[in-house]
């Protein structure tokens, strides 16, 4: 299990002084600046935002959990995302999937023990045409190959240990 570095609550207060105190109104817009800068929602952050915003903790960790987008696990530096959709399935991305659960030593849905990569599948982001597609931060790479992927994921692992 991926363990996190602790939190520093100085930088979750700098974020939530951005928002006036006792307005839920801004919970979805506060939780999204908190993940930009943990990659994750950390338990203490939430907690720190529930009583900024007058709300339970539990309302916020509801608001947290029923938006996909919102990870409470922590995350990788770099995504990795295999898009999984029937075209890029046909065209190979089980495969890639399968080489980079290899490589990283992790399987789909899980982070690196030093929080350098996550590996994620989808099911479709709707770029068919490019299949077999994978996602590398946020960078849309089509028509992948073995070959292409170890070169990528390579040339990331190398610049991680300059």
């Amino acid at each position: 299990m991926t363990k996190a570095p602790p939190i520093k609550a100085e930088r979750v207060r700098k974020i939530l002084a951005n928002y006036p105190p006792h307005d839920g109104s801004a919970l979805v817009n506060l939780l999204h600046d908190i993940q930009a800068v943990f990659r994750y929602l950390p338990r203490k952050a939430l907690q720190m935002t529930a009583r900024h915003v007058g709300l339970s903790p539990a309302r916020v960790f509801e608001v947290a959990t029923f938006y996909e987008g919102f990870h409470l696990k922590p995350r990788g530096e770099h995504i990795c995302t295999v898009c999984m959709g029937t075209a890029c399935h046909v065209r190979g991305s089980p495969r890639l999937l399968e080489q980079l659960e290899r490589d990283l030593d992790i399987g789909a849905g899980q982070t690196t023990a030093d929080l350098k990569f996550t590996l994620e599948e989808v099911n479709c982001v709707g770029a068919c045409a490019l299949g077999p597609l994978v996602i590398i931060d946020g960078k849309y790479n089509g028509n992948m190959t073995s070959a292409r992927l170890t070169r990528l994921v390579g040339g990331i692992q190398k610049k991680g240990e300059k």
